[in-house]
């Protein structure tokens, strides 16, 4: 048997989330159609599945939150400021004008050298945040005010949160995970789902999040944050740079954006059609539509680029908690043709591509090859 590679891991996560999922009975036609529905084994099905089929400009209006930047300013690498200014670019590609948009990074405006970059003779400097139409600092006052106002607006739209910057590893407790904003300051799962569960039920919440160990964010559909309470009311979703137990990369003090390979980078190549240098991808309108939605970018993400990061989103997280190691066994040892005959085209792509880089026969069973 073969050392697992990363690109092995990434096509198991991936064929997971296809194969278990049909292996179980879901679709997610169901889920579209009755979020009461419940899978072979009687777990409620999360409602993610509505807002990851949506394109990014098909809910109008929608809010955004962007909250980047490192902790303290040595560790606050000028890569996550160039990644928001590569989502500024994605919503001008796709005529989303930047005054719905709250942004907030690192420091702020107060005009402090915070930003670690490498120049070109290869020294270490600091300047200060240079973003078009920052808000202010991202701390933890400023992100609650603003989930705060989104829960007392006086009709629920949808809302989609972008993060890029640092997390840290909960030893005791992985599924609950933090990011760190602005003054080392922790925002856990727990505690940004204690802002979610403040929103109407009828509130569509889509996050992307790029920092390491930020598969645990997956746990945001459920009340709370706990995986042991019940799905949230909330039609929520995300989309991760890695699961809960690995750092991502990303996060670089080199300025030479072509050389980036994260999660960011691909993403929103996939949802604009655009990569983070100007040049045009090949699209990830899997299911010819005319549009692109948060899926499809997600599966654009998975096979883009070849890095450390293993992607996941939440349905996917969902699905490999439904499944026993027996029934996974028993999924895997089916050909791969079989299901991905039955997938969603996004999930064929993704499937058939990694399949292509492994070399793997789509004839046999995945178990069988690895």
């Amino acid at each position: 048997m073969r050392t697992p590679s990363f690109l092995t891991q990434v096509l198991t996560t991936s064929v997971m989330g296809v194969v278990i999922g049909l292996g179980l009975g879901w679709r997610q036609q169901a889920v579209t159609q009755n979020a009461n529905t419940t899978a072979a084994n009687s777990s409620p099905e999360p409602q993610s599945a509505i807002a990851a089929s949506e394109p990014m400009d098909s809910m109008a209006p929608m809010e955004f939150l962007v909250l980047a930047g490192g902790g303290a300013p040595h560790y606050n690498e000028i890569a996550l400021e160039k990644n928001v200014r590569y989502f500024q670019r994605t919503l001008g590609v796709m005529g989303i004008d930047l005054s719905r948009v709250r942004q907030y990074f690192a420091n702020g405006n107060d005009g402090d050298a915070t930003v670690r970059y490498i120049n070109l003779v290869g020294q270490e400097q600091f300047k200060p945040p240079e973003i078009e139409q920052l808000d202010g600092a991202a701390t933890v006052s400023n992100a609650q005010t603003w989930f705060e106002g989104l829960a007392n607006k006086s009709s629920p739209c949808p809302a989609f949160f972008y993060f890029t910057g640092h997390g840290a590893y909960n030893g005791d407790n992985p599924d609950n995970n933090a990011m760190i904003l602005w003054e080392e300051e922790f925002v856990s799962v727990q505690r940004l789902s204690s802002w979610l569960d403040q929103l109407p039920a009828e509130q569509p919440f889509v996050t992307m999040m790029a920092q390491c160990f930020s598969g645990s964010f997956a746990n945001l559909i459920y009340e709370q944050g706990n995986p042991e309470n019940p799905v949230a009311l909330q039609t929520r979703c995300g989309f991760f740079a890695t699961v809960a137990e690995r750092p991502s990369v990303g996060c670089t003090p080199a300025v030479n954006e072509a050389d980036y390979r994260d999660y960011s980078s691909s993403f929103f190549a996939g949802l604009s059609g655009v990569d983070r240098i100007g040049q045009p991808v090949a699209s990830a309108d899997y299911n010819t539509d005319g549009k692109v939605s948060y899926a499809e970018a997600h599966a654009f993400a998975k096979v883009d680029e070849e890095t450390t990061d293993w992607p996941v989103s939440t349905v996917e997280v969902w699905l490999q908690e439904q499944a026993s190691e027996e029934k996974i066994a028993e999924i895997f040892a089916q050909p791969i043709s079989d299901w991905i005959a039955q997938a969603e085209p996004h999930r064929q792509y993704v499937v058939r591509a990694l399949s292509e880089k492994l070399s793997l026969d789509l004839n046999q069973s995945y178990s069988s090859q690895m």
